[in-house]
């Protein structure tokens, strides 16, 4: 699977990387693990890693995003990682690369890339990585190893979610060989502070259910600004308060933001993507996203979520 994309990687001298917006942990650690990897292992290249802001993971190291011209990108290789689809890429620049691969764990919707190496039984695309450079031989750094590990732990829901596997493991293990300072990472990803407690308490109590126990809060626009709180911060920061109500397989947090609603879709049982990627989104099986033009459409959504939750009790 990786051996087109290791006879590219030496070809050129720029290389540029890209994701998807709004990034995650895995997003940020793919972008900034492979980064140094290719440092590490091609002295001399150039990267970049470019898109919006780290937002809530901006305590990882590196993701300070690099400022470039439209003329970097002439005769580089870019690099699209973590993402399912060519709408939701931070920066559609990529197009302007010389060559351009894909390297994603997401559920395969179609090729847009000139190579590309897509496998959605990994639980993140820090995992695929990390297989790539185990495979290779190629030596880690511990900037490498600790971007990579933050990537593999939060798409796993810390080694929690089932597509975390024997495999999943003994990646985990490959990076821990630089010793990464596991106790320092937890306390940046799970720390809160007390205001932030009592807004997840007020979010809990905004939860309503649907006839067939499908959990959703929505936030209009009016509320968001009141709140004083990012887009990203309510949307899907909030949305795994719902998250272990028994009785309640999917839940779904609606949020008015500019130009429409943003819907992350989360499940524990059915497979929810199919409906995400029905409104213009994508994502896993179990945590899927959207953004939908209105309120009547978000409602339509969950009819469909209800529907599908009725459908496999």
């Amino acid at each position: 699977m990786f051996k087109d994309i290791l006879l590219e990687i030496p070809k050129f001298d720029t290389i540029i990387l890209h994701r998807h917006s709004r990034p995650d942990g895995d997003a940020l650690g793919s972008q900034v693990g492979l980064k140094h990897l290719i440092l590490e292992n091609f002295p001399g290249k150039t990267v970049y890693c470019v898109g919006d802001e780290a937002g809530f993971y901006s305590f990882m190291e590196d993701t300070v995003m690099d400022q470039i011209p439209d003329s970097a990108y002439e005769g580089a290789l870019a690099m699209i990682l973590d993402c399912g689809a060519a709408h939701l890429i931070s920066d559609d620049r990529w197009k302007l690369a010389a060559r351009t691969i894909r390297m994603d764990h997401h559920l395969y919707t179609g090729c847009f890339t000139d190579l590309e190496a897509i496998d959605s039984s990994f639980e993140s695309c820090c995992g695929l990585i990390s297989q790539m450079a185990k495979d290779a031989g190629w030596k880690l750094n511990k900037s490498a190893a600790r971007s990579l590990y933050t990537g593999m732990v939060t798409d796993s829901g810390r080694f929690r979610y089932d597509f975390t596997s024997a495999r999943t493991f003994a990646l985990a293990s490959f990076l821990m060989e630089e010793k990464i300072d596991t106790e320092s990472l937890y306390k940046d990803l799970y720390a809160d502070d007390f205001e932030n407690k009592k807004r997840k308490a007020e979010f809990l109590l905004k939860v309503q259910f649907t006839p067939n126990r499908v959990a959703y809060i929505y936030t209009t626009a009016q509320e968001l600004e009141e709140l004083d709180m990012g887009t990203f911060s309510v949307s899907r920061g909030m949305v795994n308060t719902m998250a272990d109500i028994r009785g309640t397989d999917i839940w779904v947090n609606f949020t008015e933001a500019d130009g429409g609603v943003l819907c992350e879709l989360r499940s524990s049982g059915p497979n929810i993507n199919p409906i995400a990627v029905k409104y213009g989104g994508g994502g896993h099986a179990k945590a899927s996203g959207a953004k939908v033009p209105d309120r009547d459409t978000a409602m339509r959504m969950l009819a469909d979520l209800d529907e599908l939750t009725g459908e496999t009790k």
